[in-house]
Protein backbone atom coordinates (compact mmCIF):
# COMPACT_ATOMS: atom_id res chain seq x y z
CA UNK A 1 0.00 0.00 0.00
CA UNK A 2 1.06 3.45 -0.38
CA UNK A 3 2.62 5.23 2.67
CA UNK A 4 1.06 8.69 3.44
CA UNK A 5 3.82 11.21 4.33
CA UNK A 6 3.81 14.49 5.86
CA UNK A 7 6.34 16.86 5.79
CA UNK A 8 7.09 20.56 5.37
CA UNK A 9 8.61 22.55 2.80
CA UNK A 10 9.66 26.15 2.27
CA UNK A 11 8.25 28.31 -0.27
CA UNK A 12 11.08 30.33 -0.79
CA UNK A 13 13.27 27.74 -0.99
CA UNK A 14 12.34 24.23 -0.94
CA UNK A 15 14.02 23.23 1.91
CA UNK A 16 11.95 20.04 3.48
CA UNK A 17 11.75 19.42 6.83
CA UNK A 18 9.95 16.43 8.99
CA UNK A 19 8.21 19.22 11.14
CA UNK A 20 7.30 22.71 11.09
CA UNK A 21 10.13 25.40 11.74
CA UNK A 22 9.56 28.89 12.20
CA UNK A 23 12.89 29.78 10.55
CA UNK A 24 13.99 28.09 7.50
CA UNK A 25 17.36 26.10 8.27
CA UNK A 26 18.15 26.38 4.45
CA UNK A 27 17.21 29.99 3.49
CA UNK A 28 16.59 31.78 6.95
CA UNK A 29 13.38 33.25 5.83
CA UNK A 30 10.59 33.01 8.41
CA UNK A 31 7.41 31.51 8.49
CA UNK A 32 7.82 30.06 4.99
CA UNK A 33 7.73 26.23 5.96
CA UNK A 34 3.93 25.15 4.90
CA UNK A 35 2.45 21.60 5.11
CA UNK A 36 2.60 18.86 2.41
CA UNK A 37 0.75 15.60 1.98
CA UNK A 38 2.17 13.38 -0.72
CA UNK A 39 1.40 10.03 -1.56
CA UNK A 40 4.91 7.62 -1.78
CA UNK A 41 4.76 5.49 -4.90
CA UNK A 42 7.16 3.07 -5.90
CA UNK A 43 7.03 4.06 -9.70
CA UNK A 44 9.29 5.06 -12.35
CA UNK A 45 7.10 8.55 -12.78
CA UNK A 46 4.50 9.33 -15.39
CA UNK A 47 5.93 10.66 -18.99
CA UNK A 48 8.99 8.59 -18.75
CA UNK A 49 8.99 7.28 -22.13
CA UNK A 50 8.37 10.82 -23.51
CA UNK A 51 11.28 12.43 -21.83
CA UNK A 52 13.31 9.50 -21.81
CA UNK A 53 16.70 10.44 -23.83
CA UNK A 54 19.75 8.23 -24.73
CA UNK A 55 22.36 11.08 -25.14
CA UNK A 56 25.75 10.00 -23.87
CA UNK A 57 28.31 12.95 -22.52
CA UNK A 58 30.12 14.48 -24.87
CA UNK A 59 33.72 16.73 -25.00
CA UNK A 60 32.62 20.03 -25.30
CA UNK A 61 35.42 20.70 -27.84
CA UNK A 62 33.13 18.07 -30.25
CA UNK A 63 30.07 20.21 -29.88
CA UNK A 64 28.99 22.41 -32.49
CA UNK A 65 28.86 25.85 -31.33
CA UNK A 66 25.84 27.96 -33.25
CA UNK A 67 23.52 30.88 -32.84
CA UNK A 68 20.45 29.25 -31.54
CA UNK A 69 17.74 30.63 -34.20
CA UNK A 70 15.21 32.50 -32.86
CA UNK A 71 11.24 32.45 -33.62
CA UNK A 72 10.18 35.93 -34.24
CA UNK A 73 6.82 36.85 -32.58
CA UNK A 74 5.75 39.71 -34.90
CA UNK A 75 5.15 41.64 -31.59
CA UNK A 76 8.85 43.71 -31.92
CA UNK A 77 8.12 44.66 -27.67
CA UNK A 78 8.12 41.30 -26.90
CA UNK A 79 10.97 40.53 -29.29
CA UNK A 80 13.36 43.55 -27.13
CA UNK A 81 12.17 42.05 -24.01
CA UNK A 82 13.40 37.97 -24.97
CA UNK A 83 16.14 39.25 -26.67
CA UNK A 84 15.09 39.11 -30.50
CA UNK A 85 12.54 36.61 -30.10
CA UNK A 86 11.72 33.12 -28.61
CA UNK A 87 14.51 30.53 -28.64
CA UNK A 88 13.31 27.12 -29.69
CA UNK A 89 13.12 24.89 -26.37
CA UNK A 90 13.17 27.41 -23.79
CA UNK A 91 11.34 27.38 -20.84
CA UNK A 92 9.59 31.16 -19.88
CA UNK A 93 7.63 32.00 -17.12
CA UNK A 94 5.04 35.07 -17.20
CA UNK A 95 3.86 36.13 -13.54
CA UNK A 96 1.68 39.32 -12.82
CA UNK A 97 -1.49 40.56 -10.99
CA UNK A 98 -4.87 38.84 -11.60
CA UNK A 99 -6.49 40.69 -14.63
CA UNK A 100 -3.16 42.93 -16.10
CA UNK A 101 -3.45 40.85 -19.07
CA UNK A 102 -1.28 38.04 -18.81
CA UNK A 103 -3.51 35.46 -20.93
CA UNK A 104 -4.99 38.32 -23.59
CA UNK A 105 -0.94 38.66 -24.42
CA UNK A 106 -0.17 34.88 -24.64
CA UNK A 107 -3.04 34.19 -26.58
CA UNK A 108 -1.97 37.13 -28.85
CA UNK A 109 1.45 35.61 -28.86
CA UNK A 110 0.07 32.18 -30.09
CA UNK A 111 -1.79 33.84 -33.31
CA UNK A 112 0.78 35.67 -34.17
CA UNK A 113 3.35 32.85 -34.41
CA UNK A 114 0.64 30.56 -36.05
CA UNK A 115 -0.15 32.59 -38.62
CA UNK A 116 3.63 32.31 -39.68
CA UNK A 117 2.92 28.82 -39.92
CA UNK A 118 4.30 27.02 -36.56
CA UNK A 119 1.81 24.82 -34.59
CA UNK A 120 0.64 25.87 -30.84
CA UNK A 121 -0.93 24.51 -28.47
CA UNK A 122 -2.71 26.64 -25.88
CA UNK A 123 -3.65 24.59 -22.86
CA UNK A 124 -6.24 26.70 -19.92
CA UNK A 125 -6.86 25.25 -16.49
CA UNK A 126 -8.98 27.89 -15.78
CA UNK A 127 -11.18 28.68 -18.42
CA UNK A 128 -12.94 26.76 -21.14
CA UNK A 129 -12.57 26.32 -24.35
CA UNK A 130 -15.35 28.25 -24.97
CA UNK A 131 -14.71 30.97 -22.74
CA UNK A 132 -11.07 31.09 -24.48
CA UNK A 133 -12.85 31.26 -27.87
CA UNK A 134 -14.83 34.15 -26.81
CA UNK A 135 -11.34 35.79 -25.50
CA UNK A 136 -10.13 34.56 -29.56
CA UNK A 137 -13.02 36.27 -31.29
CA UNK A 138 -12.56 39.42 -29.53
CA UNK A 139 -8.55 40.01 -30.43
CA UNK A 140 -9.17 38.33 -34.03
CA UNK A 141 -7.36 35.25 -32.75
CA UNK A 142 -8.68 32.83 -35.43
CA UNK A 143 -6.21 30.40 -36.95
CA UNK A 144 -6.43 26.60 -37.72
CA UNK A 145 -2.70 26.10 -36.30
CA UNK A 146 -4.11 27.25 -33.10
CA UNK A 147 -5.01 24.41 -30.77
CA UNK A 148 -6.90 24.86 -27.78
CA UNK A 149 -7.48 22.53 -24.63
CA UNK A 150 -9.02 22.99 -21.19
CA UNK A 151 -7.07 20.45 -19.03
CA UNK A 152 -5.57 20.17 -15.87
CA UNK A 153 -4.27 16.62 -15.67
CA UNK A 154 -0.68 16.49 -16.73
CA UNK A 155 -1.39 12.95 -18.42
CA UNK A 156 -3.65 14.66 -20.41
CA UNK A 157 -1.59 17.17 -21.27
CA UNK A 158 0.94 14.85 -22.30
CA UNK A 159 -0.72 13.01 -24.81
CA UNK A 160 -1.96 16.13 -26.46
CA UNK A 161 1.44 17.19 -26.89
CA UNK A 162 2.80 13.71 -28.02
CA UNK A 163 -0.37 14.01 -30.72
CA UNK A 164 -0.49 17.52 -31.66
CA UNK A 165 3.32 17.97 -31.48
CA UNK A 166 3.25 21.73 -31.05
CA UNK A 167 6.37 24.63 -31.60
CA UNK A 168 4.81 26.59 -28.89
CA UNK A 169 2.93 25.29 -25.74
CA UNK A 170 1.48 28.04 -23.51
CA UNK A 171 0.82 26.71 -19.77
CA UNK A 172 -2.18 28.74 -18.27
CA UNK A 173 -1.27 28.53 -15.20
CA UNK A 174 0.95 26.42 -13.77
CA UNK A 175 -1.00 26.38 -10.27
CA UNK A 176 -3.94 24.60 -11.91
CA UNK A 177 -1.77 21.92 -13.32
CA UNK A 178 -1.21 18.58 -11.15
CA UNK A 179 0.15 15.44 -11.57
CA UNK A 180 -1.68 12.14 -10.49
CA UNK A 181 1.12 10.88 -8.38
CA UNK A 182 1.84 13.48 -6.07
CA UNK A 183 -1.31 13.61 -3.85
CA UNK A 184 -1.03 17.38 -3.20
CA UNK A 185 -3.56 19.65 -4.51
CA UNK A 186 -2.61 21.60 -7.50
CA UNK A 187 -0.98 24.79 -6.66
CA UNK A 188 0.96 23.20 -3.98
CA UNK A 189 5.01 23.14 -3.86
CA UNK A 190 5.06 19.95 -4.68
CA UNK A 191 2.69 19.44 -7.52
CA UNK A 192 4.28 23.09 -8.91
CA UNK A 193 7.77 21.75 -8.52
CA UNK A 194 7.01 18.55 -10.15
CA UNK A 195 5.04 19.75 -13.10
CA UNK A 196 7.19 22.44 -13.96
CA UNK A 197 10.67 20.06 -13.79
CA UNK A 198 8.44 17.49 -16.32
CA UNK A 199 7.77 20.36 -18.67
CA UNK A 200 11.70 21.77 -18.49
CA UNK A 201 12.27 18.35 -19.33
CA UNK A 202 10.03 18.11 -22.37
CA UNK A 203 10.94 21.52 -23.63
CA UNK A 204 15.36 20.65 -24.01
CA UNK A 205 14.12 17.19 -25.16
CA UNK A 206 11.27 17.59 -27.39
CA UNK A 207 12.76 21.24 -28.05
CA UNK A 208 8.85 23.28 -27.60
CA UNK A 209 9.30 26.59 -26.63
CA UNK A 210 6.77 26.39 -23.52
CA UNK A 211 5.22 29.57 -21.54
CA UNK A 212 4.40 29.40 -18.26
CA UNK A 213 2.10 31.69 -16.53
CA UNK A 214 2.52 31.83 -12.88
CA UNK A 215 0.00 33.37 -10.45
CA UNK A 216 1.57 36.09 -7.88
CA UNK A 217 1.69 36.74 -4.01
CA UNK A 218 0.02 39.76 -2.52
CA UNK A 219 3.84 41.06 -2.44
CA UNK A 220 3.80 40.59 -5.87
CA UNK A 221 6.82 37.74 -6.31
CA UNK A 222 5.33 34.26 -8.20
CA UNK A 223 3.66 31.91 -6.21
CA UNK A 224 5.42 28.91 -5.19
CA UNK A 225 8.73 27.45 -4.08
CA UNK A 226 11.47 30.40 -5.40
CA UNK A 227 13.67 27.82 -6.79
CA UNK A 228 10.85 28.03 -9.81
CA UNK A 229 12.24 30.55 -11.18
CA UNK A 230 15.40 29.08 -11.31
CA UNK A 231 14.23 26.26 -12.98
CA UNK A 232 13.05 28.29 -16.23
CA UNK A 233 15.13 30.04 -18.39
CA UNK A 234 13.63 33.25 -18.55
CA UNK A 235 11.36 35.28 -15.97
CA UNK A 236 9.17 37.87 -17.43
CA UNK A 237 6.98 40.55 -15.16
CA UNK A 238 3.46 41.80 -16.63
CA UNK A 239 3.06 45.16 -14.49
CA UNK A 240 0.79 48.29 -14.96
CA UNK A 241 -1.76 49.90 -12.58
CA UNK A 242 -5.55 49.07 -13.03
CA UNK A 243 -5.86 53.01 -13.70
CA UNK A 244 -3.71 53.29 -16.24
CA UNK A 245 -4.44 51.78 -19.96
CA UNK A 246 -0.80 50.72 -20.56
CA UNK A 247 1.18 47.75 -19.40
CA UNK A 248 4.65 46.77 -18.79
CA UNK A 249 6.56 43.92 -19.59
CA UNK A 250 10.13 43.42 -17.72
CA UNK A 251 12.59 40.65 -17.60
CA UNK A 252 13.96 39.76 -14.41
CA UNK A 253 15.86 36.56 -15.84
CA UNK A 254 16.81 36.38 -19.16
CA UNK A 255 19.44 33.41 -20.16
CA UNK A 256 19.06 34.23 -23.84
CA UNK A 257 19.02 38.39 -23.58
CA UNK A 258 19.48 41.24 -20.94
CA UNK A 259 17.02 41.84 -18.30
CA UNK A 260 17.35 45.91 -18.76
CA UNK A 261 14.45 45.95 -21.39
CA UNK A 262 11.42 46.60 -21.20
CA UNK A 263 8.52 46.39 -23.45
CA UNK A 264 5.18 48.73 -23.44
CA UNK A 265 1.75 47.94 -24.79
CA UNK A 266 -1.53 49.99 -23.70
CA UNK A 267 -4.37 47.79 -23.29
CA UNK A 268 -7.71 48.41 -25.46
CA UNK A 269 -11.04 47.20 -26.56
CA UNK A 270 -9.42 44.87 -29.16
CA UNK A 271 -6.34 43.78 -26.71
CA UNK A 272 -2.61 44.92 -26.37
CA UNK A 273 -1.28 47.35 -29.09
CA UNK A 274 2.56 47.98 -28.87
CA UNK A 275 3.51 51.55 -27.61
CA UNK A 276 6.59 52.38 -30.25
CA UNK A 277 7.27 55.96 -28.70
CA UNK A 278 6.82 55.69 -24.89
CA UNK A 279 8.05 58.79 -24.29
CA UNK A 280 5.35 60.85 -25.88
CA UNK A 281 2.72 58.44 -23.87
CA UNK A 282 4.07 59.85 -20.51
CA UNK A 283 4.93 62.95 -21.58
CA UNK A 284 1.04 63.39 -23.38
CA UNK A 285 -0.51 64.98 -20.09
CA UNK A 286 2.45 67.27 -18.90
CA UNK A 287 1.69 70.71 -17.59
CA UNK A 288 3.87 73.42 -18.82
CA UNK A 289 4.91 76.47 -16.50
CA UNK A 290 4.33 74.23 -13.42
CA UNK A 291 6.72 74.23 -10.16
CA UNK A 292 8.13 71.16 -9.43
CA UNK A 293 7.59 69.27 -12.79
CA UNK A 294 11.10 68.34 -14.72
CA UNK A 295 11.43 65.65 -17.39
CA UNK A 296 14.25 63.16 -16.98
CA UNK A 297 16.09 61.25 -20.00
CA UNK A 298 16.33 57.58 -18.45
CA UNK A 299 17.61 54.49 -20.21
CA UNK A 300 15.85 51.28 -19.85
CA UNK A 301 17.76 49.02 -21.22
CA UNK A 302 18.83 49.83 -24.51
CA UNK A 303 15.98 51.95 -25.18
CA UNK A 304 15.84 55.84 -23.92
CA UNK A 305 12.60 56.98 -22.32
CA UNK A 306 11.73 60.24 -21.61
CA UNK A 307 9.68 60.79 -18.12
CA UNK A 308 7.76 63.54 -16.14
CA UNK A 309 9.31 63.50 -12.36
CA UNK A 310 6.62 65.65 -10.00
CA UNK A 311 7.56 66.74 -6.53
CA UNK A 312 5.35 68.93 -4.24
CA UNK A 313 6.94 70.71 -0.68
CA UNK A 314 4.40 72.11 1.25
CA UNK A 315 5.18 73.39 5.40
CA UNK A 316 4.06 70.74 8.10
CA UNK A 317 2.90 71.89 11.69
CA UNK A 318 3.65 68.32 12.64
CA UNK A 319 7.42 67.82 14.49
CA UNK A 320 8.30 64.87 11.88
CA UNK A 321 7.87 65.66 8.20
CA UNK A 322 6.27 63.31 5.91
CA UNK A 323 8.84 61.69 2.69
CA UNK A 324 6.75 60.04 0.00
CA UNK A 325 8.15 58.82 -3.43
CA UNK A 326 6.36 56.56 -5.82
CA UNK A 327 8.33 55.04 -8.72
CA UNK A 328 11.89 56.06 -6.76
CA UNK A 329 13.48 54.80 -4.13
CA UNK A 330 12.49 56.28 -1.38
CA UNK A 331 16.36 56.32 0.12
CA UNK A 332 17.41 58.00 -2.51
CA UNK A 333 14.59 60.68 -2.47
CA UNK A 334 16.32 61.47 1.33
CA UNK A 335 19.68 60.98 0.03
CA UNK A 336 18.96 63.87 -2.22
CA UNK A 337 16.61 65.69 0.76
CA UNK A 338 20.07 65.76 3.04
CA UNK A 339 22.79 67.02 -0.35
CA UNK A 340 19.70 70.12 -0.97
CA UNK A 341 20.02 70.57 3.07
CA UNK A 342 23.60 70.51 3.29
CA UNK A 343 25.52 71.76 0.04
CA UNK A 344 22.54 73.84 -0.96
CA UNK A 345 21.29 75.83 2.51
CA UNK A 346 17.58 74.65 1.90
CA UNK A 347 15.99 74.42 5.10
CA UNK A 348 13.75 71.41 4.44
CA UNK A 349 13.23 70.15 8.03
CA UNK A 350 9.98 71.40 8.64
CA UNK A 351 8.76 70.73 4.80
CA UNK A 352 6.27 67.75 3.39
CA UNK A 353 8.19 66.33 0.17
CA UNK A 354 6.29 64.28 -2.15
CA UNK A 355 8.23 62.78 -5.21
CA UNK A 356 6.26 61.26 -8.19
CA UNK A 357 6.82 59.46 -11.22
CA UNK A 358 4.03 60.49 -13.51
CA UNK A 359 2.10 57.46 -15.50
CA UNK A 360 3.66 55.25 -12.79
CA UNK A 361 6.72 53.88 -14.26
CA UNK A 362 9.28 52.84 -11.89
CA UNK A 363 13.02 54.36 -12.50
CA UNK A 364 15.81 52.94 -10.77
CA UNK A 365 18.93 54.52 -12.25
CA UNK A 366 21.06 56.46 -10.52
CA UNK A 367 20.72 58.89 -13.95
CA UNK A 368 17.40 60.53 -12.37
CA UNK A 369 19.06 62.18 -9.20
CA UNK A 370 19.87 65.44 -10.72
CA UNK A 371 16.23 66.06 -12.38
CA UNK A 372 14.84 64.43 -8.52
CA UNK A 373 16.95 67.39 -6.97
CA UNK A 374 15.77 70.01 -9.27
CA UNK A 375 11.95 69.15 -9.25
CA UNK A 376 12.11 69.49 -5.28
CA UNK A 377 14.34 72.46 -5.67
CA UNK A 378 11.89 73.61 -8.25
CA UNK A 379 8.83 73.06 -5.74
CA UNK A 380 10.21 74.45 -2.67
CA UNK A 381 11.46 77.61 -4.36
CA UNK A 382 7.74 77.99 -6.27
CA UNK A 383 10.11 78.48 -9.27
CA UNK A 384 9.29 76.38 -12.40
CA UNK A 385 11.47 75.43 -15.20
CA UNK A 386 11.56 76.04 -18.31
CA UNK A 387 9.21 73.78 -20.35
CA UNK A 388 11.73 72.32 -22.85
CA UNK A 389 14.24 71.39 -20.84
CA UNK A 390 15.34 67.91 -20.00
CA UNK A 391 17.72 66.71 -17.07
CA UNK A 392 19.68 63.50 -15.57
CA UNK A 393 22.48 62.94 -13.98
CA UNK A 394 23.84 60.87 -10.28
CA UNK A 395 23.97 62.98 -7.90
CA UNK A 396 26.98 62.09 -4.81
CA UNK A 397 26.97 63.31 -1.23
CA UNK A 398 28.80 65.71 -1.78
CA UNK A 399 26.93 67.93 -4.17
CA UNK A 400 28.99 67.13 -7.30
CA UNK A 401 27.10 65.71 -10.62
CA UNK A 402 28.33 62.49 -11.65
CA UNK A 403 28.36 60.76 -15.47
CA UNK A 404 26.14 58.25 -16.71
CA UNK A 405 26.44 56.17 -19.56
CA UNK A 406 24.63 56.40 -22.89
CA UNK A 407 24.03 60.22 -22.62
CA UNK A 408 24.13 60.36 -26.71
CA UNK A 409 21.15 58.14 -26.99
CA UNK A 410 19.32 60.54 -24.30
CA UNK A 411 20.78 63.57 -26.02
CA UNK A 412 19.22 62.29 -29.40
CA UNK A 413 15.79 61.46 -28.02
CA UNK A 414 15.17 65.00 -26.33
CA UNK A 415 15.62 66.06 -29.63
CA UNK A 416 13.50 63.51 -31.23
CA UNK A 417 10.93 65.00 -29.11
CA UNK A 418 11.52 68.65 -29.43
CA UNK A 419 13.17 69.96 -26.42
CA UNK A 420 15.28 73.19 -26.48
CA UNK A 421 17.70 72.27 -23.78
CA UNK A 422 19.89 69.67 -21.95
CA UNK A 423 21.18 69.91 -18.42
CA UNK A 424 23.61 66.94 -17.76
CA UNK A 425 26.92 66.00 -16.39
CA UNK A 426 30.12 68.15 -17.81
CA UNK A 427 31.85 64.84 -17.75
CA UNK A 428 29.86 62.89 -20.42
CA UNK A 429 30.27 65.28 -22.84
CA UNK A 430 33.49 63.74 -23.71
CA UNK A 431 33.73 60.86 -26.94
CA UNK A 432 30.69 62.17 -28.59
CA UNK A 433 29.66 65.30 -30.90
CA UNK A 434 26.19 66.61 -29.63
CA UNK A 435 23.01 67.00 -32.22
CA UNK A 436 22.18 70.74 -34.26
CA UNK A 437 19.61 72.24 -32.97
CA UNK A 438 19.63 71.47 -28.92
CA UNK A 439 21.61 73.54 -26.27
CA UNK A 440 23.92 71.55 -24.01
CA UNK A 441 24.80 72.34 -20.52
CA UNK A 442 27.53 70.62 -18.86
CA UNK A 443 27.54 70.79 -15.12
CA UNK A 444 29.47 69.47 -12.11
CA UNK A 445 27.30 70.03 -9.18
CA UNK A 446 23.63 70.63 -8.14
CA UNK A 447 24.43 73.89 -7.81
CA UNK A 448 25.15 74.69 -11.31
CA UNK A 449 22.26 72.59 -12.32
CA UNK A 450 19.77 75.00 -10.22
CA UNK A 451 21.65 78.01 -11.41
CA UNK A 452 20.77 77.17 -15.11
CA UNK A 453 17.38 75.55 -14.60
CA UNK A 454 16.02 78.11 -12.15
CA UNK A 455 18.23 81.08 -12.18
Amino acid sequence: MAKLKIKFVCTECGTESPKWLGKCPGCGAWNTMVEEKETVVKTQGFGSSIIQTKEKPQAIINIESGREPRIETRMGELNRVLGGGVVPGSLILVGGDPGIGKSTLLLQTSHALAVTGLTVLYISGEESVRQTKMRADRLGALTDKLFVLCETNIEQIGDAIEAVKPDFLVIDSIQTVYEPSVQSAPGSVAQVRECTAYFMRLAKIKGIATVLVGHVTKEGAIAGPRLLEHMVDCVLYFEGERHHSYRLLRAVKNRFGSTNEIGIFEMGEEGLREVANPSELFLSERPLGVSGSTVVASMEGTRPVLVELQALVAATNFPSPRRMSTGIDHHRMALILAVLEKRMGMFLQNQDAYLNVAGGVKLDEPAVDLAAAVSIASSFRDAPTRPFDVFFGEVGLTGEVRAVSRAEQRVKEAGKLGFKRVIMPEKSLKGWTPPKGIEIIGVGTVAEALQAALG
